[in-house]
């Protein structure tokens, strides 16, 4: 890493060279960058950056920094707050009716297990680069230009839906507080498709309202959610223990037995479940908020991680208990289940606390949305309006407002049961590339082996991962399985062995026992991708080719621009500064 002090001078380089670059292009002058694509395209797509670079240069494109109000603690609470109200309101009874029955809760387990693991990896990430760009700029040091983007595409992507869905789950439980119909709030519009046609206009007030408050200040919307989230536990706690009181043993085994779906489908409940643990993403994007990021940053991401592990598997207990999986309803499921052993009292109570844990977890997912677009803005991937730091509140304004609106509109048409496969898609895509790419920094950028041996070993590893998967989805031979499981087993110890791996003196925390947790990470998110259905990659694969589309037609001229005209200035000013630049090693 650069020596920090170098930074007074780069940072009033930097300024002067982020206010010359151009922000207009004329028409005519675009259609000639089109023809130079391809050149383009070699040039940008696995250009990195230091973390230095992206800690200060980069970062000093915002204008106004954020505000460092952020504690240990605001951050487990926003990690459980992100994710106690996502995933068990909103998942856990379709999982429970259609896929794993009443072994949802191993589902939760599995997922868990395989969150917790990409957690390690996120939070190594996390410490030696802590800035807003989360998984993006994980990516973007290591991997490249494009690797980075396409990763921070489908996180934004996944946050977007992922909100819209759980504003629109917030409409159905609020109607069960006050004893209404799930649909009487929302209005049918005839002639619209099915599955949009119901107009949900309490979700879209609903995030109007909470991009307003992000919009004021982070510190205050975080006392908010801290104060929301004491409540929900408080509320988890009433579920599992009502549950236990007023359910049954029997209903675990009645009808069809603790699995009635198989094995294969606690594996597919465990993929549809992921969706429930997304929120632990936010917490790293706090970095550039946090105080003290080194140590906060490892106990707020994991400790929000195996908390919410807990309760999550908890609370699916308690629902299965209650009452049989086959009569679990797919929208409102607690407050349905304790109106059918007749406490309507209960389902009241049911319906405000979900409705609350649902506030919080999309306030806390809409901090962390706005934060990936303004980093990604920063880059000039994006328009770079989106990229500014508002100066009086310290909060990216610009994404904040975007991105609310495009959150209300998609909650205001799009059914849950719509999108929520394509959100378990991408989710899983990009916790697989960030495990690759913690290997890869460990054992190349900072131990400085040549590239071509882990490249080689993350090949043939996410190959096995494959085949292991692809052999237990369509039920091969079962020698199969051990094959692939003792290969991978035995690359990774011949890696480990061969490749020696070198800690950094300055860090203060790093996932440990390396690689074999992130290997887990990669085998787990590969054999969870497989368990989804066809239409997930389907739309997966629409949703890719659009960005691509995006990046070759917009993201690599702007970028190139913007970082042709500060190497050009730079090189003028201060030569070292194209020194410190880092291109990737490829075979």
């Amino acid at each position: 890493m650069e020596s920090q002090k170098t930074l007074p001078f780069f940072t009033g380089s930097m300024a002067t060279i982020d206010q010359s670059t151009p922000t207009n292009v004329s028409f005519s002058s675009y259609l000639q960058s089109l023809s130079q694509t391809p050149h383009r395209l070699r040039k940008r797509m696995l250009a990195t950056w230091t973390p230095d670079q992206e800690l200060n240069q980069v970062r000093l494109r915002s204008g106004a920094d954020m505000m460092r109000k952020l504690k240990w603690y605001d951050l487990i609470a926003l990690g459980i707050g992100g994710m106690l109200g996502v995933g068990v309101f909103v998942t856990t009874g379709p999982v429970a009716l259609k896929l794993s029955g009443p072994s949802v809760f191993i589902s939760y387990i599995i997922a868990g297990v395989s969150a917790f693991l990409s957690s390690l990896c996120y939070t190594e990430f996390s410490v030696q680069i802590p800035v807003a760009g989360g998984a993006f700029s994980y990516l973007r040091v290591t991997f490249g230009e494009f690797v980075g983007y396409f990763a921070g595409a489908n996180i934004l992507m996944e946050y977007v839906l992922s909100n819209a869905a759980v504003a629109r789950t917030f409409t159905e439980y609020l109607c069960q507080a006050v004893g209404e119909n799930s649909n009487s709030w929302r209005v049918e519009v005839n002639g619209l498709v099915e599955g949009y046609n119901k107009l949900d206009f309490p979700a879209v007030a609903l995030i109007l309202l909470l991009t307003l408050c992000l919009c004021h200040s982070t510190k205050e919307s975080s006392v908010l959610n801290l104060v929301m989230t004491v409540f929900h536990v408080i509320f988890f706690g009433f579920i599992i223990i009502a549950g236990f009181y007023k359910g049954s043993v029997k209903n675990l085994v009645e009808p069809g037995g603790l699995a009635p779906f198989g094995v294969k489908g606690i594996f597919d409940g465990a993929a549809m479940v992921y969706f429930s643990y997304i929120g632990y993403d936010s917490v790293s994007t706090m970095a550039e908020e946090i105080q003290n990021p080194a140590k906060s940053l490892p106990v707020g991401i994991v400790g929000s991680v195996l908390i919410v592990t807990v309760l999550y598997c908890l609370v699916a207990l308690s629902l299965c208990v209650l009452v049989p999986y086959n009569m679990i309803d797919k929208e409102a499921s607690f407050s349905v289940a304790f109106q059918k052993i007749g406490w309507t009292w209960a389902s009241n109570v049911v319906g405000a606390g979900a409705s609350l844990g649902i506030v919080a977890s999309l306030l806390v997912a809409m901090l962390g949305q706005s934060r990936y677009l303004c980093v990604i803005g920063r880059a000039r991937l994006v328009p770079f309006w989106l990229a500014k730091v508002n100066p009086s509140t310290g909060t990216p304004l610009n994404a904040t407002l975007f991105l609310g609106l495009c959150t209300a509109s998609i909650a205001l048409f799009t059914e849950l049961s719509i999108i929520l496969e394509i959100i378990s898609i991408s989710t899983l895509l990009v916790f697989y590339l960030v495990a690759n790419a913690l290997i890869y920094r460990r054992y190349v950028i900072v131990s400085h082996n040549p590239p071509s041996q882990t490249l080689l070993f993350l090949f043939l590893l996410s190959s096995s991962s494959i085949g292991f998967s692809l052999s237990w989805k369509f039920e091969e031979q079962w020698w199969v399985l051990p094959v692939f499981g003792g290969f991978m087993i035995a690359i990774t110890a011949f890696f480990q062995y061969m490749v020696p791996s070198i800690r950094q003196t300055n860090e203060e925390w790093s996932v440990p026992f390396m690689p074999w947790p992130a290997v887990a990470s990669i085998f787990l998110n590969v054999f969870l991708v497989t368990t989804l259905k066809i239409r997930s990659f389907q739309r997966f694969g629409i949703w890719a080719c659009l960005i691509t589309l995006f990046y070759v037609l917009y993201g690599v001229h702007s970028t190139y621009r913007a970082e042709e005209m500060e190497v050009g200035v730079g090189e003028i000013s201060h030569p070292s500064i194209q020194q410190s630049k880092l291109d990737i090693q490829v075979l």
